[in-house]
Parts: structure tokens; C-alpha cells; sequence
């Protein structure tokens, strides 16, 4: 992986998801997209969205069933961003 790259994926993707939850709650790569940020579907799809957009990728439904951690959604944009290059 391209560390920088890599890196600067996994730090805005934890400053979008701050967006998505409780004030004053800190994202860390390591946090459960649905237990401790409490991400469900609605949230999920516009945060997807986002991502797209910010990214410019498109992200298969599909490809969100092994994603369970905010590394785990770092890993496939950082994967689907990779692969479109």
C-alpha cells in the first residue's frame, strides 16, 4: 500500500464519519461501523455517497457485506481507488 495515500483515505474517512455520529465522538480505524458508531443503512448509503463523490469511485453494495470496521471501509477505498488508476 501507498502509505501517504493510504493514510490520508483513513483520516478523512474517520473526519466524514465524526459527520455521521454523537458529537464529541473521536473515529478511530479500529471502531465498529454499527455497534459503536451506530451506522445503519440510511446513514450507510449517504455516507457512500459522500465517499464516492470525495473519492471519485463507485463502491458496489456488494462489496460492503465484509465491511465491518472503519479500516475495513478504508481498505476497500483504498482498494477500489487503486484498482481504477
Amino acid at each position: 500500500m501507498a502509505e501517504n495515500n493510504y493514510n490520508e483515505i483513513l483520516k478523512q474517512l474517520c473526519h466524514r464519519l465524526e459527520n455521521f455520529t454523537e458529537s464529541g465522538v473521536t473515529v478511530t480505524p479500529e471502531m465498529s461501523l454499527i455497534n459503536q458508531l451506530a451506522i445503519d443503512s440510511i446513514k450507510l448509503l449517504n455516507l457512500i455517497m459522500e465517499i464516492e463523490d470525495t473519492f471519485d469511485i463507485s463502491i458496489p453494495i456488494n462489496a460492503l457485506v465484509d465491511v465491518l470496521t472503519v479500516r475495513d471501509l478504508a481498505d476497500l477505498i483504498y482498494k477500489i481507488e487503486s484498482e481504477s488508476k
